[in-house]
């Protein structure tokens, strides 16, 4: 069974944190989460993938399709915490350079930080 907590770190910037395989069995799980997101004022989905023991390909699309959606909005997908054998599926598959990667939370925060210092210093 794939666990899926979800929560807003600012206005339409969401943690999701998956907690076991990502599967043909499981991903539909992880699916209408995203779903859901992005029916709402979602910018950027940032994926904790700290607890995830696997991926197969059905969960790289979920996370894929996320970031085509996102991306026509002018948002984006963000993974952190990627364990070893996670992170070589997105290597194998070559998504990572399409993607951002962070290594920590705080890694994350000074890069989202950074991010909105730019929005608000435009206007």
């Amino acid at each position: 069974m794939l666990k899926i907590t979800v929560h807003e770190k600012t206005v339409g910037v969401f943690a999701v944190s998956p907690e076991g395989s990502i599967d043909t069995n499981t991903y539909i799980i992880l699916e209408k989460r995203i779903d859901s997101l992005l029916q709402s004022e979602a910018t950027v989905i940032v994926f904790d993938l700290s607890a995830v023991t696997f991926i197969s390909s059905a969960g790289i699309g979920v996370i894929l399709k996320a970031q085509k959606a996102l991306k026509n909005r002018n948002g984006k997908v963000v993974l952190m915490n990627l364990q070893p054998q996670v992170k070589k599926v997105f290597e194998i598959i070559n998504a990572l350079p399409s993607l951002s990667v962070f290594a920590s939370i705080e890694e994350l925060d000074q890069y989202l930080d950074h991010v909105q210092r730019k929005v608000t210093e435009k206007k």
